[in-house]
């Protein structure tokens, strides 16, 4: 269903939609046009970032954009408001747009009187109903205008022409008087996790409401620093460098926000180390025989137009193994407490890209020929280099491998990717001597890593797997008997 609404015959609006399932918000990567910019249904006006992937936003009406609710690089909830249509342009004077909403600060608007009562409609049905509660007016709202003058004093003495803040005008913190500090709960679990007291914050935001920004400035050492050293002057024998260490101390340090695609990373990192019991076993192999396959496959003609590398042969190996071991191709469903066994193999491949790593998979990849696996291998590895991964693409993963040679690592133990049973890490494929054929000869060797699910899978189970993928990258005519 196309998230909007109507606030007149002639003016539209598009709200943050829900691209994913159940996702709370996202954040403006790039807007694609400005106030005055005509489009048409389908074009797309902007990028956004969720907890997922990034996406492309189309406008679903024609007309000219009239107001962008909200900047570059603002976190907006799933169901604000965040750009205005003029559907008839020249009809009439159109009334100035708003001003851009600060950060954090979503911009309220009507509701369709078509859309059920209390719901926001997302791209496919309604989003979870609205609380009908409304917010009482902030009894100390007039602090608002004290703050500003606080930090314009601030500034003033910083920049060295101006006089210390009075002492009387204190900064106003984000608690109304015998009341609550008011915060969105995004805002107090940041709050939490930096161990800020909201009751010690002062709010920026509109009607007294503490944002994003004002936690962090909270958290940040300059930023307390500073305005204490204005409110009580520095006695004559006190040292000038006072302020200026503070400043050195801040430009040691950089603060990057957690959110979006790292942020979900994150969450998901730490969920899954925690729930299951993971298990990592190690097998060092000799693959000469793999990668002259993967030579011979460069020159094959039924192979061209497609990438073959080291890779490809070890997704067919695993492939091969989960087949002679089916159990360990499950997933552990603690609502019910059942081992749910999957009859098909989405494997998932780890990819690191600028926006953090992501584990999109190939759908049915048991299905899949040589060939066709070396095409979707390219697809995927391509489209997550773009930023262009959709989340559809990283849902439903059964199995992964993460390949760590590829930054001269030797092996690691990886962390399960939430609701699959096991995932393989890859090291890095190494000139080594090796004992072949009863003498020491120099060998392509490599070691692999396999992490899995205790509670699923057993250590004979696991064993069994790595021990056919090594087999297979050891003597690859398995992959012929074996399949």
């Amino acid at each position: 269903m196309t998230t909007m609404t109507e606030t007149s015959a002639r003016f539209r609006e598009f709200k943050m939609p829900d691209v994913g399932e159940g996702l709370t918000e996202a954040e403006i990567l790039k807007w694609f046009v400005q106030p005055g910019d005509t489009v048409t249904d389908g074009q797309v006006v902007c990028e956004v970032e969720t907890a997922k992937a990034a996406v492309e936003l189309p406008i679903p009406f024609d007309g000219v954009v009239h107001e962008l609710r909200f900047p570059e690089g603002t976190t907006v909830d799933v169901g604000q408001v965040i750009i205005a249509i003029d559907v008839a342009p020249g009809s009439g004077d159109a009334p100035a747009p708003a001003a851009a909403a600060p950060a954090q600060e979503p911009v309220e608007a009507p509701e369709a009187e078509a859309e059920p009562k209390g719901r926001t409609p997302v791209l496919v049905g309604y989003g979870v109903a609205e609380s009908s509660t409304k917010r009482r007016p902030r009894k100390g709202a007039a602090a608002a205008p004290e703050a500003a003058a606080v930090a314009a004093a601030v500034q003033a003495e910083l920049n060295g022409h101006g006089a210390p803040a009075p002492a009387a005008v204190p900064p106003q913190s984000g608690a109304p008087a015998g009341g609550r500090p008011l915060a969105k709960p995004p805002v107090r679990k940041l709050a939490k996790d930096l161990g800020i007291d909201l009751a010690t914050v002062v709010p920026t935001g509109k009607d007294g409401i503490i944002t994003r920004e004002d936690v962090h400035a909270a958290a940040a050492p300059a930023a307390a620093e500073a305005p204490a050293a204005v409110a009580s002057p520095v006695a004559p024998e006190a040292p000038a460098a006072a302020v200026p260490a503070a400043v050195s101390d801040s430009a040691r340090e950089t603060r990057i926000p957690v959110k979006g695609v790292r942020k979900a990373i994150a969450q998901a990192m730490v969920g899954s180390a925690f729930t299951a019991p993971h298990v990592t076993e190690f097998v060092t192999v000799d693959v000469t025989r793999t990668m002259k396959l993967v030579a011979e496959l460069k020159e094959d003609k039924d192979m061209a137009g497609v990438r073959v590398n080291p890779l490809l042969i070890i997704a067919k190996a695993l492939l091969v193994a989960i087949k002679r071991n089916p159990e360990v191709n499950a997933a552990w469903d603690e609502a019910n407490q059942e081992i749910v066994q999957k009859h098909y193999v989405n494997l998932g491949i780890a990819a690191a890209t600028p926006r953090g790593l992501i584990v999109p998979n190939i759908k049915d990849a048991h299905d899949k020929t040589l060939p066709q696996l070396a095409e979707a291998l390219g697809e995927l590895v391509a489209t997550a280099r773009d930023g262009k991964t959709s989340p559809a693409a990283m849902a439903g993963g059964t199995v992964t491998i993460t390949n760590v040679g590829v930054f001269g690592v030797d092996t690691g133990t990886p962390i399960l990717n939430p609701g699959e049973s096991a995932i393989l890490a890859v090291g890095a494929i190494k000139l080594q001597p090796w004992v072949h054929k009863g003498k020491v000869k120099p060998r392509q060797v490599t070691t692999l890593a396999l992490s899995f699910d205790h509670r699923l899978v057993d250590g004979e189970l696991g064993s069994k797997v790595l021990a056919d993928v090594a087999a297979i990258l050891e003597q690859p005519k398995r992959l012929i008997t074996w399949a």
